[in-house]
């Protein structure tokens, strides 16, 4: 009691002196205040010496009122003296809102907006500037509003009293906030604030545990010259006092197990309840558990294993009355580990090495934290024959990938689990078949769209046959591999059986191509389609390189070097390859080859030889054509693409063979290319004077005079003379009647002598005598004998020609001759009957195609005898000229 009364006296004494300083203060302040008044007014008088400006009712007043002004002129400070060439001007701030001739002016004002507001009056004179009379300010503002939300606290139990709250809307006006403190036993507390933002006090002193019971009422009160509000609150010792945050915070966990674990910490010795909360250091959301009596300690036993967790505690004295105390500072600490839980999810890739050894890739994707329930030491890959299991392999790896060369032979299977240092995870168990083996097993109409600029839609129809076999679908993605490149680890995602569509946002980055695989997985077997596909793309940054360019078998092959994947900027659709001839203003040629990873060549088939060319390449995305890349000059050497020429040279071989083979056609030809034939380039005869035989036999001289000499006689023959038919004969001398016999104009009976067979030959063309058709049977003419002055006589076919004797042995070389075979004619065979009168002569014709060229009596396979032939009447004229 009597420390109770020495406290209460302390604390008057403490507020009796705190109040004479605040008095003391007070003082000094209304010194300050007066000597301020006392400048202005001594600064107004001197700016106010021409006049005054009054304000009524007041220079403050409030939102909405209106004020009115007035300026007027001191004795003789206006214009010359006299008042009507004063004219006074009242401005707000710059704006002129009032003017007035005279010594006075007076006027209202409304609708003053908030804040200070400056008036000034001017004083206009004739011929002169405006000069400044005096001036005034209005203030503008609203009483002060009701505050709100008044609570006070103290921290702990050495912490001080302060008291908040809400002071509402800005007044405007200087307003003065004063808040009071009154307690049992006539204990009054006070302190002021007058600053724009005074919405906080603090007493600066305690409540005292013995005080708990005691009521106490905090009031403040705002006062402007408008007006003034207050706001009143009546609390306990319990309801203002909030103990301290819980400190030295730690965590047990028993047995070195994660589910079961002990939270203690220190706290003030008065608080009855705490709160807890604790989450994973990654999550966002708290977990919250209320306690009573704590005592400082508190078990949890929902705890993740290997997790990171963060612990914060609150306090409270009552648990109907009064606060929490702020959260005390987060505990982070990591719970031990357990066995692994879940199983791994692995993938895998055969790759042919040679004819009887293969790769088999293993991969598989890290477990979560909360199945691997600890940091993985290690990872158990195992891979064996499933036939009888004749081979098993195993090994240990901290890697997520394991690969094997094995044999081609026989089916494989491999199992990989997750081990930590208490326990490893159950195995997973996969069979390696052909993942793209089962045709029927493959997606339809598969395609894949940007999504983003970090992420790919792939979609996809289920197999149109086998769709019910499938089990799920993995697609499979991993960024398109260029020749030299290192094989980029693939990235997969497990789809159920109804899905037609994925997302692809794992290690997916703009301007950069993936090869993405569809798998379709069914017992056993799979099918798979792939697609490239990009998140963003734009044109190429170049065009390909050309490497060489070489020639083999009349193509020209193209060889370019793959440019670097950062330069490709997406999915390369098409390789374009330009050509022209240089120097050449022409436009130039293309050939587009639709994209492959592995092609690096392609042949062109169009260029000449002989040529100099310039060609270059560029390269196609969907967003466009790159720029051309490096030029490149050729020249084709110069074989001829006998391809070619070979296709027209058989057709037309063909064609001509085809011609040919007609009889009729061919006898057409050849006459004509007889008829067209100069004269100078047709091989003669040799002259039969100059063999051997003629120097044995002189009488084939004499026998040419006397031809001669008949040629010059007279005769008359018809403009078409008739043809003479020759019969063939034997070597005796006996000729063949082998067809009808065409008498010529004259022909004689006796046999041996040559000149008289000339004479018969050359016989005008008149019908021959009777008997001339046995006669000429009976003669000896051998036709070598006959022919044997072509070279000086006229041509074969004349038929009125004379027809020298010749030797029997004269065998001529050169073309026209007749063959030497001539049999003996048949026995029995009588002579030929007499031909027709009115047998018109061939008539030849040098149209191919025209049908007044009639074909000679003999096939092919005959031999041509004089019997075929028949000489007109012009042979003669020819054989005359000649001789």
């Amino acid at each position: 009691m009597h420390e109770f009364v020495f406290l209460f006296y302390k604390e008057e004494y403490t507020i009796i002196f705190q109040s004479r300083l605040f008095m003391a203060i007070r003082r000094c302040s209304l010194v300050l205040v007066f000597i301020t008044l006392w400048l202005s007014t001594k600064a107004k008088i001197d700016v106010c010496k021409r006049g005054d400006v009054t304000v009524k009712p007041s220079h403050v007043i409030s939102l909405g009122s209106a004020v009115n002004i007035s300026c007027s002129l001191k004795p003789k400070q206006g214009c010359w003296h006299y008042s009507s060439f004063n004219r006074l001007i009242l401005y707000e701030f710059n704006r002129t809102i009032s003017f007035h001739h005279g010594g006075s002016l007076s006027t209202q004002v409304t609708d003053l907006p908030l804040g200070t507001t400056l008036f000034v009056c001017k004083l206009a004179c004739i011929n002169s500037n405006e000069i400044r009379i005096c001036g005034a300010e209005i203030s503008v503002g609203v009483v002060p509003e009701q505050p709100q939300d008044l609570s006070c606290i103290q921290k702990g139990e050495h912490g001080t009293v302060a008291c908040t709250w809400d002071r509402g809307r800005d007044t405007h006006l200087y307003t003065k906030y004063t808040l009071e403190l009154n307690g049992p036993k006539t204990l009054s507390w006070q302190k002021q604030c007058s600053d724009q933002y005074c919405d906080h006090l603090d007493f600066g002193f305690n409540l005292t545990p013995d005080l708990r019971e005691s009521i106490f009422t905090a009031t403040v009160i705002a006062v402007n010259v408008l007006g003034n509000s207050s706001l009143e609150s009546v609390f306990t010792f319990l309801d203002i006092v909030r103990p301290l945050p819980p400190w030295d915070i730690r965590v047990t966990f028993l047995n070195a197990s994660s589910s079961r674990c002990t939270l203690q910490w220190r706290d003030e010795e008065w608080v009855l309840l705490n709160r807890l909360r604790y989450r994973p250091s990654r999550s966002r959301s708290w977990k919250m558990v209320n306690v009573t009596n704590a005592r400082g300690r508190h078990d949890l036993l929902d705890l993740k294993p290997f997790t990171e967790y963060e612990f914060q505690v609150s306090s409270k004295l009552h648990l109907h009355k009064g606060g929490w105390s702020d959260w005390s500072e987060s505990l982070k600490t990591q719970t031990p580990e357990e066995e692994p839980v879940g199983t791994l999810d692995v993938w895998y890739i055969k790759q042919h090495v040679d004819y009887n050894r293969q790769h088999i890739s293993l991969f598989w994707k890290n477990l979560s934290i909360s199945e691997a329930r600890g940091k993985i030491l290690h990872y158990r890959v195992t891979l064996w024959e499933m036939a009888g299991r004749k081979t098993t392999l195993q090994n240990l790896t901290r890697h997520t990938s394991w690969t094997w060369v094995v044999p081609r032979t026989g089916y494989w299977a491999a199992a990989v689990s997750a081990a930590n240092s208490k326990g490893s995870s159950l195995p997973t168990s996969i069979n390696i078949t052909d993942l793209c083996g089962a045709a029927l097993l493959a997606p339809r109409q598969v395609s894949a769209n940007p999504e983003g600029t970090d992420s790919i839609l792939v979609s996809w129809q289920p197999p149109e046959k086998a769709g019910s076999a499938v089990r799920e679908y993995v697609v499979e993605w991993r960024q398109l591999l260029l020749e030299g490149d290192a094989r980029p680890r693939p990235n997969w995602l497990r789809l159920p059986l109804h899905s037609v569509s994925a997302v692809l946002s794992e290690n997916i980055k703009p301007y950069v191509c993936y090869e993405i695989h569809v798998h379709a997985l069914s017992a056993g077997q799979g099918g798979c389609s792939s697609i490239l596909g990009n998140s963003k793309h734009k044109a190429p940054l170049r065009g390909p390189h050309i490497s060489d360019v070489t020639e083999d078998k009349g193509s020209v092959w193209i060889s370019w070097d793959h440019f670097p994947a950062q330069e490709q900027v997406g999915c390369i659709l098409h390789y374009r390859i330009y050509w022209k001839e240089q120097d050449s203003h022409s436009q130039a040629q293309l050939c587009e080859i639709p994209y492959r990873v592995s092609q690096n060549s392609h042949p062109i088939n169009s260029l000449k030889p002989r040529v100099t060319y310039v060609l270059w390449m560029t390269a196609l995305t969907a967003a466009g054509e790159s720029p051309p890349g490096s030029e490149r000059g050729f020249f084709l050497q110069g074989k001829a693409n006998w391809s070619v020429f070979v296709a027209p040279s058989i057709c037309t071989a063909v064609i001509i063979v085809g011609i040919f083979s007609m009889r009729h056609f061919r006898q057409k030809v050849c006459v004509l290319l007889s008829a067209l034939r100069p004269q100078w380039c047709r091989k003669e005869i040799p002259d039969p004077a100059n063999s051997t035989w003629a120097k044995k036999y002189p009488i084939v001289e004499e026998q040419a005079q006397l031809l001669v000499e008949r040629l010059q006689t007279p005769w008359s023959c018809p403009e078409e003379p008739e043809p003479l038919a020759i019969s063939e004969v034997s070597q005796q001398g006996t000729a063949i009647l082998g067809q009808p016999h065409r008498p010529t104009c004259s022909e004689s009976g006796q046999g041996h002598r040559s000149s008289e067979q000339d004479t018969a030959a050359l016989s005008a063309c008149s019908p021959p005598p009777p008997g001339t058709l046995l006669a000429e049977k009976r003669q000896a003419v051998d036709l070598y004998k006959v022919l044997g002055i072509r070279g000086q006589g006229p041509m074969l076919g004349s038929p009125a020609s004379p027809l020298p004797v010749l030797p029997v042995d004269y065998l001529p070389t050169q073309e026209g001759y007749l063959s030497s075979n001539i049999d003996d004619p048949p026995p029995g065979r009588g002579p030929p009957p007499e031909p027709a009168e009115d047998l018109a002569p061939l008539h030849v014709s040098f149209s191919v195609f025209s049908n007044s060229l009639h074909p000679l009596p003999f096939s092919c396979g005959e031999k041509l005898t004089l019997a075929h032939l028949k000489m007109g009447c012009d042979a003669s004229r020819a054989l005359s000229g000649e001789t």
